[in-house]
């Protein structure tokens, strides 16, 4: 008879809340997409290499939160975005992350909350922490093929 594992976990389990709403930037350009290596006195991560984005407050929409991340992130308006996928991904909570592309925006990108940004050829993937943001990547580059971004002007 076989003896069966049972699967341990970094974190203990508890019944999950509702997920806590969240929208990422994946801002591309020339074959790249842009991602934010996470300061090192950040509680969640830090030092990781991940895609910007944030949570989505209360009584707002996607659209509304992705604009304001943006700037609160990044310095920057997005002028033309297309949805890619929403994922979700167990942190310290549960998120339910909402990505967009975004290839065209205002301003120039100074990185407001992150120690720096990098620009990372899209097939380069592997180089972002967090699983999460590398399935966003692959589904932008599958729909970018397939021709399923459907880019929107007012964000």
């Amino acid at each position: 008879m076989r003896k069966v594992r049972t699967r341990r976990y970094d974190r203990a389990r508890v019944e999950p809340a509702a997920p806590l709403e969240c929208v990422a930037l994946l801002l591309v350009g020339d074959h790249r997409v842009l991602a934010e290596k996470r300061k090192l006195t950040k509680a969640l991560a830090p030092g990781a290499v991940a895609i910007p984005g944030g949570h989505v407050e209360a009584g707002e929409g996607l659209g509304q939160a992705l604009v304001r991340e943006a700037r609160e992130e990044l310095g920057i308006v997005p002028r033309e975005a297309a949805f890619v996928c929403t994922l979700m991904h167990l942190a310290e909570e549960l998120r339910r992350l909402h990505y967009f592309a975004v290839r065209a925006w205002e301003g120039d990108i100074v990185p407001e909350e992150a120690e720096s940004v990098v620009w990372l050829p899209l097939d380069a993937g592997h180089e972002l922490d967090f699983d999460v943001d590398r399935t966003a990547v692959t589904e932008y580059l599958r729909l970018e093929r397939e021709g399923g971004l459907v880019w929107r002007t007012s964000v």
